[in-house]
């Protein structure tokens, strides 16, 4: 089964969230006849209003759930939003047969969406990409009794706990409470000195006296070579080319066409017989 569930009209928190709480808390709890009954209906006939009238009774339900993640500095409402897509996606895999009630089966869907979000957007620097660094994330604040930074005994009850190395245990902790940094903020100073930014500390190859040196002698060689090459041209030859190539508002085949009186498939004849002058010249150079 597969219910088209973003047909469903649901009101979701926006600005203004209080007013958003108190209608979800306004709407009436299923009992578990009326649960069964409209789960039976979406389940066998893919009934959409009554798959609204599940997502919606369970609304409270979410907004309980989200409220868990609040210490993460994420907006209430945004986090809500999350969990209302795990709990319609939950509707929508419901099986009424199997004996268990919606929000039972709901759960997994909702934290699961919550889940991601704050993985997402709680620091520009994705923080945990392992199931493990995921376990770690989501337990550790939770597991620590102060906001002190961990004794040893503490990080090893905890990674016993979580069945998780102590190493990881103290790694997550580091990156919980460090915050990011730009990569190319603006240099400041304080008592001590500058303060660098961490792309400052990048090692620019490009400024390497050895590397401008060198392009600079290649590029003087170079020009060298081309103005030996253009003096073996005649002197309409040397002057298409430079007209065509070399001069900042170039000419175009019609225009210099004109001013030497022949076809521009003639000067297109001669610009490319230059061309093989010029490379063969060039090729013998080097």
């Amino acid at each position: 089964m597969s219910t088209d569930l973003q047909t469903i009209t649901l009101s979701t928190p926006g600005k203004d969230i209080e007013s958003y709480l108190s209608c979800v808390h306004a709407i009436p709890i299923l009992t578990a006849e009326q649960e069964q009954e409209l789960a039976q209906k979406l389940y066998e006939n893919n009934d959409l209003e009554a798959a609204r009238q599940l997502v919606l009774s369970h609304l409270r339900f979410v907004v309980h759930i989200a409220r868990s993640y609040q210490g993460y500095g994420l907006p209430l409402a945004d986090i809500i939003q999350e969990g209302n897509v795990g709990l319609m996606k939950a509707v929508d895999r419901f099986d009424p047969n199997r004996g268990v009630k919606v929000v039972s089966f709901a759960v997994h869907w909702i934290k699961a969406e919550i889940h991601e979000y704050i993985l997402k957007n709680w620091r520009m620097v994705k923080i945990a990409t392992t199931k493990a660094q995921r376990k770690l994330f989501f337990n550790l604040r939770s597991k620590k009794k102060t906001l002190d930074w961990l004794t040893q005994e503490e990080a090893e009850k905890i990674a016993e706990d979580l069945n998780v190395e102590v190493k990881d245990v103290l790694h997550m902790e580091n990156r919980l409470t460090s915050h990011d940094s730009a990569f190319d903020a603006p240099v400041g100073s304080d008592d001590e000195g500058d303060i660098l930014s961490p792309s400052q500390y990048l090692e620019d190859k490009s400024s390497s006296p050895e590397i401008l040196v060198e392009a600079q002698e290649v590029s003087d060689h170079n020009s060298q070579e081309l103005s030996m090459a253009l003096s073996s041209l005649d002197d309409r030859s040397k002057d298409i080319i430079a007209r065509r190539y070399l001069a900042d508002e170039k000419e175009t085949l019609h225009d210099l066409a004109d001013e030497y009186n022949v076809s521009a498939e003639r000067i297109r004849q001669i610009e490319n017989g230059a061309l093989k002058k010029l490379k063969a010249a060039m090729s013998n150079a080097a």
